[in-house]
């Protein structure tokens, strides 16, 4: 059984790479089914192996943005950015560096969906591809969710009584030394110079003589009122797991409610409705099921114990397998049930080598949480910026996608490594 779930799942993944990404939901979906059918994964854990916070988090977020694009908000901060930018380059880098600064403290996928309007309305503007732009914002956004405690589920799982047991404060400083957030800060600092090499070309002038008037503030106020309410979740350590969930869910249904009795417009209620990026919910779906039956079947514990097991007893080589042995997983696995898996296993080697197991609990954090860059499925929020594409009219391929994600990835893991090594070596 363990022999046929990794078959399926390299043949799952080498048709996601061939086929155009139209046809990945269908896939996943695809997969998924045959696991159900042949036993891989039982019926019972079904519920279990879905992260439905995701799910509620993607649809109230984009019933949210789609009004946000409508009331124009975007645009007027479009024609902001476009005149403090002398060109394309320049600002499709800020864009990115804006959506790591708030995906921070923000859940990635929900700051995805916040920022990518804005770069689709700047690459509206000026008649230019947002492709680009748009993977610049995803891969941004999953890098910086590992800066704080707040920002990414596996700094949540790291920081926990029988991991790291850390504070919100202890991600700046730790045991008297800058912490994690100055490890992730300089790999984003790092993908500054290979985005201006990977966009060299993008030298266009930019500039608005342009203001847009906007009219309806309603999306603005919810999209900030969920923002607000994602960030006093974050500082309440024993929540449910579903509560961003549910907050974006809620507060896409106030907007939807507040927009109708403000505006007494049904048909654009059943089209921003009809316009909710199910598709992505779908590939989302397929693969968390995917993830739940490779994980039932051992597969993920697999390969933890082969990482920790060619590490060996040099303690700088199985931190250094940690990390890019988690680089690749994180690729092609999603990094929550990994990191999971991981945690208990790199504290008890550390414990058994008589080390404190923060170094290697911290390569485990960068590893994992930037690995997912390297692929468009390799990351919720990657998956997201996608999908929005998709609704635009662009088809992005694995190849595509890696262009400009493996060098960011590769740029952002070494300043982090290195950083961890040198200076959080407790």
């Amino acid at each position: 059984m363990k022999i046929f779930a990794i078959v399926l799942f390299i043949l799952m993944y080498a048709l996601m790479v061939i086929l155009p990404s139209k046809f990945r939901p269908y896939i996943a979906c695809g997969t998924a089914v045959i696991y159900l059918i042949a036993g891989v994964i039982p019926f019972s854990q079904l519920p279990k192996a879905i992260d439905w916070n995701i799910l509620m988090m993607i649809f109230g977020t984009v019933v949210i943005v789609d009004y946000f694009i409508q009331s124009k908000m975007p645009n007027l901060i479009a024609d902001k950015l476009l005149n403090i930018a002398p060109n394309v380059m320049m600002v499709t880098i800020i864009m990115s560096l804006f959506s790591g600064i708030v995906s921070a403290f923000i859940d990635n996928v929900a700051t995805v969906y916040m920022i990518a309007p804005v770069g689709l309305a700047i690459c509206k503007k000026l008649k230019i591809s947002p492709v680009a732009m748009i993977i610049a914002i995803a891969v941004s956004s999953n890098l910086q969710g590992a800066a704080t405690l707040v920002g990414d589920t596996t700094s949540i799982m790291l920081a926990a009584p029988n991991a790291a047991n850390m504070d919100f404060m202890d991600f700046f400083v730790f045991h008297g030394r800058p912490g994690m957030f100055f490890a992730v800060e300089l790999g984003a600092l790092l993908t500054v110079p290979i985005m201006v090499f990977l966009f060299r070309k993008m030298k266009e002038p930019v500039g608005s003589n342009e203001c847009t008037v906007v009219t309806d503030y309603i999306p603005t106020i919810a999209m900030l009122g969920h923002i607000f309410f994602l960030i006093a979740a974050s500082f309440y350590p024993h929540k449910p797991e579903i509560t961003n969930g549910v907050i974006c869910l809620v507060w896409g249904i106030v907007c939807i409610v507040w927009e109708y009795i403000y505006t007494k417009d049904k048909k654009t209620m059943i089209e921003n409705l009809k316009n909710v990026d199910y598709e992505t919910i779908l590939l989302l779906t397929g693969l968390f099921i995917v993830i739940g039956a490779i994980r039932n079947q051992g597969i993920i514990n697999d390969i933890a114990s082969l990482i920790v097991k060619v590490g060996g007893d040099n303690y700088f080589l199985l931190y250094t397998i940690i990390v890019w042995g988690s680089v690749v997983a994180s690729a092609f696995i999603d990094n929550i049930p990994y990191v999971a898996t991981m945690i208990p296993v790199v504290v008890g080697v550390a414990t058994q080598m008589g080390y404190k197991p923060y170094t290697l609990l911290f390569g485990l954090l960068i590893g994992a949480t930037l690995g997912g860059n390297i692929t468009p499925v390799g990351a919720s929020a990657n998956i997201a910026g996608i999908g929005l594409l998709r609704k635009e009219g662009y088809e992005v391929s694995f190849k595509d996608f890696m262009k400009i994600g493996v060098p960011f990835t590769l740029a952002a893991v070494i300043g982090g490594y290195l950083y961890v090594w040198l200076v959080l070596n407790i």
